[in-house]
């Protein structure tokens, strides 16, 4: 069986024994939950590759826990959009295990998925101890919290700087969910922005909450990496409230936040 999620951090007994095509990051986190969800085969979005490779770092995790995967183009189908992975998407990456099933560079993605329903269900296994990071950059007047992923996010976040290694892509059209708090600002990994400009799309959603949206260039930081995105990276879209907060692409993303963060 196929089963179909925006974001690995919501799946639950579900996805036991399926097929997740899922809209979230290759990287590796998500490939932890998905190991931990005992999915069979896991499709996830490459995200652009980005620094480091970061955006396919789970297909080897999963590979040496039995578990196939492979990842969508983000050039072929929104990021954060499982439908349109599954409607648009073409295969870029595979494991070992995925290219055992017949899944090759090219496919469609439903096409891949159908393919790895062959897959055996791997035995239960200890996923690991891959974990995100929670903390504090700085105190100000406006604290700089980092978090791996925005579900990370907390309600004593309201009125900081929240920067995230979440890609910053929307999801399912919920202006809540690009960030679930009131933060002063919000910042994402742009997972190379891809088609359809969906590594940015959180960006608006925050603008109509009056919360100022950056996005970092993939390129430049670690997608899933909070820490990274804020000491690597580099500007590369901002919304209408930070552009009028003085915010512009091309920055680095620290030396903005520095400013913020002093009030």
């Amino acid at each position: 069986m196929i089963h179909l999620a925006n974001t690995v951090t919501k799946t639950g007994a579900e996805s036991l024994g399926q097929v997740l095509v899922c809209g979230s990051h290759g990287g590796l986190y998500p490939g932890y939950l998905a190991a931990k969800a005992r999915v069979k085969a896991v499709i996830l979005n490459d995200a652009g590759g980005g620094k480091d490779a970061a955006g396919i770092g789970s297909l080897a995790y999963l590979q040496k826990r039995g578990i196939a995967a492979a990842t969508v183009g983000h050039m072929t189908c929104r990021i954060g959009d499982a439908a349109d992975m599954a409607a648009r998407g073409r295969i870029t990456h595979v494991n070992a295990i995925a290219a055992a099933l017949g899944v090759t560079v090219g496919d469609a993605c439903s096409a891949a998925a159908e393919k790895l329903d062959a897959a055996p269900v791997p035995p239960q296994a200890d996923p690991g101890t891959v974990s995100e990071a929670r903390s504090i950059h700085s105190e100000g007047a406006r604290r700089i919290v980092l978090i791996d992923s925005a579900s990370l996010v907390k309600p004593e976040d309201k009125d900081q700087i929240v920067v995230t290694g979440s890609h910053g892509g929307l999801l399912g059209g919920n202006d809540f969910l690009a960030l679930q708090v009131d933060a002063f600002a919000g910042v994402f990994h742009d997972a190379g922005i891809g088609i359809d400009e969906a590594g940015a799309t959180r960006l608006p959603a925050l603008d109509r909450r009056g919360i100022s949206g950056l996005t970092v260039d993939g390129a430049t930081a670690r997608i899933g990496d909070a820490r990274s995105v804020l000491q690597d990276g580099v500007i590369s879209r901002v919304n209408d409230t930070a552009r009028a907060l003085g915010a512009a692409a091309g920055e680095r993303l620290i030396d903005r936040l520095m400013v913020w963060a002093v009030g």
